[in-house]
């Protein structure tokens, strides 16, 4: 109870970072590491303590609950399943806010929102790069994590189940393109804080994305070509 409830508190002290309406991708960092460190019925109500207390306290819309709970679940569950596979956990939260979540969205911002002019795909993009950008500083921090053995003990303290971590060629190549999530938002950041609109911005932003995007697929190809 102690460790969600600081699960919960950090969530809402950070959620503001980088935010705007259908896109925070903070929420997606403390989804992916409570799943795999407690599991995904705790990540469930993690992301539904944080939002509960967003909505009420910070005026968001039901965004932070449809933006969040099924990612958070998801991506404990697939983590489960893959027997401790952080890919995983990363893919479930994808899939579970930047599709499910964004999905589920346009029925409740039209009808109990009184929202106007969207459509069932209008959430996907901005949820998908917010569970990316999110998603990439939480993988590769598990990972090291996972490296250094921090994250059975961790698991272990908690009374949750531990696994084997073993890197692979995908999971490499994975945390190369997270670095580039990584960059990407701090760009966006430091031009936000600025309050400088710049082209030149959005440029560096996506060119740093692009080039980690085309390091890791290079990664992959070699590597794989070495091991054939």
């Amino acid at each position: 109870m102690t460790v969600l409830s600081m699960f919960v508190a950090v969530g809402v002290v950070i959620s503001p970072i980088l935010r705007v309406e259908g896109m925070c991708p903070t929420a997606h960092l403390i989804n992916i590491t409570c799943s795999v460190f407690m599991g995904p019925w705790y990540s469930l109500l993690c992301a539904a303590m944080i939002g509960i207390i967003r909505m009420s306290t910070m005026g968001i819309p039901p965004l932070a609950l449809t933006g969040a709970v099924f990612g958070a679940f998801l991506s404990g569950f697939l983590y489960r399943l893959s027997k401790g596979k952080l890919l995983f956990a990363f893919l479930g939260e994808v899939i579970g806010t930047g599709i499910i979540g964004a999905i589920m969205s346009y029925p409740v911002m039209t009808l109990l929102w009184g929202r106007e002019g969207l459509s069932w795909l209008f959430y996907v993009p901005s949820f998908i790069l917010a569970t990316l950008i999110g998603g990439s500083v939480a993988y590769l921090m598990l990972r090291k994590l996972a490296a250094n053995g921090m994250l059975s003990k961790i698991q272990t303290a908690l009374n949750t189940e531990t696994y084997a971590n073993s890197t692979s060629t995908v999971s490499n190549a994975a945390a190369i393109f997270s670095l580039g999530m990584i960059g990407f938002a701090l760009i966006k950041i430091i031009a936000g804080i600025t309050e400088i609109e710049s082209r030149a911005w959005s440029y560096a932003s996506y060119g740093v994305l692009a080039f980690f995007a085309s390091w890791g697929l290079i990664y992959y190809i070699v590597k794989k070509g070495k091991e054939r």
